[in-house]
């Protein structure tokens, strides 16, 4: 078939990214579609979705996503789907949060954005990530960590640790006993 057999491929190829791009990310995503529902409608359209909650006006990128039992996607999460997505159960994602798995290399003078390259992203069980907190390519957030509302995780986050801020940094650790705080003779 040569030349004209592979052109006709290739537009087929995108009519249906185009297609399932449209259904996902338009029709499930839509406010009309209950969030208890939402996670039916993905599972039954190839999506790897556990029994969740999957907010309004989210982004999912693509089939490479994979979302674990019990979680809660708040409205207009983003899951970029370049690369893996893995959400294990129970993960808590709040609105707005970006998962970035895409990027570029850094390319020459007449373009720095190089070429496309993708690193997996993995929120491991009871991980919670707040609102408009963005993570970046290669991350992995450990279980049972908190990522702070607006904070930029650019490196892994530990179990059950709490990150916060741009870049994130651990601000405490949900494993070791809390410290108390000192009074003095005038708290008294």
């Amino acid at each position: 078939m040569g030349e004209p057999g592979r052109l006709i491929r290739r537009v087929a190829a995108l009519a249906q990214h185009h297609v399932t791009n449209l259904w996902v990310n338009t029709i499930i995503s839509s406010s009309l579609v209950p969030d208890h529902l939402r996670w039916v409608l993905l599972r039954a359209s190839g999506y790897s979705v556990e029994r969740s909650l999957i907010g309004a006006r989210g982004f999912i990128g693509s089939r490479k996503i994979v979302i674990g039992r019990g979680c809660s996607l708040n409205r207009g999460v983003f899951l970029d789907g370049l690369g893996p997505v893995i959400l294990g159960n129970q993960v808590s994602i709040g609105m707005n949060a970006l998962i970035l798995t895409g990027s570029h290399e850094m390319g020459d003078p007449d373009k720095r954005a190089g070429a496309l390259t993708s690193e997996a992203v993995r929120v491991e069980d009871g991980a919670w990530i707040g609102a408009n907190a963005v993570v970046m390519p290669g991350i992995t957030i450990g279980r049972g960590s908190v990522v702070g509302a607006g904070s930029v995780v650019m490196k892994d986050v530990a179990p059950n640790a709490v990150v916060m801020g741009n870049p994130a940094r651990i601000v405490r650790r949900l494993d070791e006993p809390a410290v108390p705080v000192p009074t003095t003779s005038a708290d008294a």
